[in-house]
C-alpha cells in the first residue's frame, strides 16, 4: 500500500494545527486547532501500522484517551475563565496580573 497519501493529508492536517494554534487568539479555535494536531498524529500512526504492524493502532488508543482527558479538563478550563474574565480572547485574558 502507499503510504503518501495518507501521509501527506496528516502533514497537511498537522501544519493547518499548528498555523490555528500559532496565529488565533480565541481560545476554542485554538483549543481545536490542537485536536486537529492530535488527529493527525493518529492519521500517521494508521498509515503507519498498514506497513509496520497493530502497534501503532495501540498508540492511536492512547492519543484518543489523552485527547479526551484534554477535552474535558480544556473545556472546564475554558469555561472557567470564560465565567471570571466574561472574553475568550487570550490577549485580554492574564490571570497573573489581578
Amino acid at each position: 500500500m502507499l503510504l503518501g497519501p495518507s501521509l501527506f493529508v496528516s502533514a497537511v492536517l498537522f501544519t493547518l494545527g499548528v498555523a490555528g494554534v500559532l496565529l488565533r487568539r480565541n481560545a476554542i479555535v485554538i483549543f481545536m486547532c490542537v485536536e486537529l494536531m492530535l488527529n493527525a498524529v493518529n492519521l500517521t500512526f494508521i498509515a503507519l501500522a498498514q506497513t509496520l504492524g497493530v502497534a501503532g493502532q495501540i498508540f492511536v488508543f492512547f492519543v484518543m484517551a489523552v485527547a479526551a482527558a484534554e477535552a474535558a479538563v480544556g473545556l472546564a478550563i475554558i469555561l472557567a475563565i470564560y465565567r471570571h474574565r466574561a472574553t475568550l480572547n487570550l490577549e485580554r485574558i492574564n490571570l497573573l496580573k489581578g
